[in-house]
């Protein structure tokens, strides 16, 4: 008898796969997808059309089902998993506005995010566990359409990446408390949609009916509709699960959540986070996600962009991935002979303002040169925000896992351990998210299938002294440049 099949779908900043894993071993049997023809706009704008996501979604589920073969009949059920925040807002038809989405690395509502920071920053951080940032749904709705965007009836529903696919495979709309409240927009202490966030923005009818259902995880959504099915190749009828935000179902799939240690994701975004108890006070950490569990929160201290600075320089220098940068970095020491890069390629929540740049560029310096100093800040910028969320009693002392595309690498994961002064738990799984979203949709059967991910302990280099010598001076630099930030983000409005 063949074991079940769970499916998870994975839409992130960059791409979108789908994933079958096998319930028991936890083995991928099936992966499928490829990257997202993102549109860079004038003024920090990056938008995705509609038609390219469908495509995507059913290339994958059809990728799936046809190298699953006759084993298609073992999938019991599948989820879907995404990238937070950005704009996915529907009109009366049920399509995406004007035929697109905003990405979460969006930046055209990087003013108006500052400036309701400086008014209203710490009073919405109380409120619903996050400052003003600009990929929220409610600033890039007000920046790109208006505060009366729904008054005048433009905007008639509001999603989020995993929600949106859910509702092309289903027609149903709903979404879970992850995502609203990683966007800002749900009370951390009624877990309710807040008025007061919303009211904020000057989006005061947003909250009202604009939201959809928001659902337990690892309920049932819907079914996968008869003409999608007949399109991807999967059982008409399939159920689809509730899922949640990608960074939740990537401490899913590593156990993370349950242990309560922290992760470091490696992704187009810097993303640390751990799963602890509820905190009284709260503690002064990036974001604190209310999930829908009255005892724990996600704590969250995270960048707009890690391995987006290495995508970046390999496009700028013309290499041929995002690994030819990585390779060409470990052929000069750590510390670049004193290269410094600034890692914040998509702009910075903290310090505010935050740019990227090189600092003590000299004559000797070559394209290797610049390639490791980018992968040293990209790595050190993750250590800094896990020593932040330990100091505040967050996440298991000395353990730590690293995910996503750039724990690839296991070089890169050492520097991380380097930074941090003890080992780092490497998960070689590059689909954490689908995997968590696999296990949510075993969640739907009233099952606990286990989907185990593979991962090695990673010691750091034996060289701890430069190590920590090089982080502190990083720290400083970025401290010591907070100022400056503030002052070019101002001139820049």
């Amino acid at each position: 008898m063949n074991a079940d099949i769970f499916i998870g779908i994975d839409m992130g900043s960059t791409g979108l796969k789908a994933v079958a894993f096998e319930a028991g071993s936890g083995r991928g049997l099936a992966v499928a997808g490829g990257a997202l023809p993102f549109l860079q706009l004038p003024g920090g704008g990056c938008e995705l059309d509609e038609t390219a996501i469908e495509a995507a979604l059913l290339d994958a589920l059809a990728g799936v089902a046809a190298q699953l073969g006759s084993r298609v009949r073992d999938v019991r059920a599948l989820a879907c998993t995404g990238h937070g925040a950005g704009l996915y807002a529907l009109d009366r038809r049920g399509r995406l506005l004007r035929g697109r989405a905003v990405a979460s690395t969006d930046q055209r509502a990087g003013a108006r995010a500052r400036a309701l920071g400086l008014r209203h920053g710490g009073e919405l951080f109380d409120e619903v566990g996050c400052a003003p940032w600009p990929g929220q749904p409610t600033l890039v709705a007000a920046e790109l359409f208006g505060a009366d965007a729904v008054q005048r009836g433009e905007v008639h529903r509001l999603l989020f990446a995993k929600d949106y696919l859910t509702l092309l495979l289903t027609g149903e709309a709903v979404t879970d408390a992850s995502d609203v409240s990683t966007a800002g927009m749900l009370s951390l202490a009624t877990g309710a949609p807040s008025r007061k966030a919303f009211e904020a923005a000057g989006l005061a009818d947003l909250a009202a009916g604009t939201l959809p259902p928001i659902r337990l995880a690892g309920t049932l959504a819907g079914r996968l509709r008869g003409e999608r099915a007949a399109q991807c190749g999967l059982p008409a009828g399939l159920p689809v699960a509730v899922g949640t935000i990608d960074l939740l179902a990537s401490l899913a799939a590593v156990g993370a959540d349950t242990r309560g240690q922290a992760v470091a994701i490696l992704g187009t975004w810097c993303v640390n986070a751990a799963v602890g108890p509820v905190q009284t006070p709260q503690p002064g950490v990036g974001g604190i996600v209310n999930f829908g569990d009255p005892q724990r929160r996600l704590y969250l201290e995270n960048s707009p962009s890690s391995m987006a600075n290495v995508v970046w320089l390999a496009r700028t220098l013309k290499l041929p991935t995002a690994a030819a940068v990585v390779e060409a970095a470990m052929t000069v020491p750590l510390g670049a002979e004193g290269l410094r890069f600034l890692p914040f390629i998509n702009g910075g929540g903290a310090p505010q303002g935050a740019s990227a740049g090189f600092i003590g560029l000299q004559g000797h310096h070559g394209p290797s040169h610049m390639a490791r100093a980018v992968v040293d800040a990209v790595t050190a910028l993750h250590a800094r925000h896990l020593r932040r969320l330990a100091a505040f009693g967050i996440g298991v002392p000395g353990t730590v896992s690293a995910l996503g595309g750039g724990a690839r690498d296991r070089r890169v994961v050492q520097l991380i351990a380097g930074f941090l002064g003890h080992p780092v738990e490497r998960c070689g799984d590059d689909e954490t998210g689908a995997r968590g979203a696999a296990l949510l949709a075993a969640k739907s059967q009233g099952g606990n299938a286990a989907l185990p991910a593979p991962s090695e302990r990673v010691e750091p280099p034996a060289d701890a002294r430069a190590y920590a010598d090089f982080h502190q001076g990083f720290d400083e630099l970025i401290d010591s440049l907070s100022p400056a930030f503030l002052r070019l983000a101002e001139r820049a409005r």
